[in-house]
């Protein structure tokens, strides 16, 4: 695991649509594969040329809240992202140019719902989490 600047191991995690999983077991992260479904943004086409990733479980769970794909979808751990490399879309987002082979990658959550606005209070309704310890 790559540490961060202030030498603490950094997770990395990638939100994507259940539709992707054969794909991405297959082929890793890869944007040309893209297709299946749309990004978590509802974007049909690749936002940048390489892999969005969440910066540890916090943000992670906030691609899951945001979700946009119309089903479910997985969290994949991402490991050795070399923090160098990481490039910003200019929205605040990271991602790692290129592709990212699925041997550095570990699914650690599946099928997590489409979180669903609350009528109530007007809010979305929180996005199930995953377990911890399973990442």
């Amino acid at each position: 695991m790559i540490e961060d600047p202030d030498g603490e191991p950094t997770d990395h995690f990638h939100v994507s649509s259940t539709l992707n999983r054969a794909s991405i077991l297959r082929h890793g992260l890869d944007v040309s594969k893209m297709g299946a479904a749309p990004g978590i943004a509802g974007s049909s086409r690749p936002e940048a040329d390489g892999v969005f990733v969440a910066r540890g479980r916090h943000e992670a769970q906030w691609f899951v809240r945001m979700n946009n794909t119309g089903g479910p979808v997985d969290v994949w751990q991402v490991a050795d992202v070399d923090l160098m490399t990481l490039e910003d879309n200019g929205n605040g987002y990271e991602y790692v140019p290129g592709t990212v082979p699925a041997g550095r990658l570990r699914l650690v959550a599946r099928d997590l719902p489409v979180a669903v606005r609350d009528s109530a209070d007007d809010d979305w309704a929180v996005a199930p989490s995953w377990d911890p310890s399973s990442a």
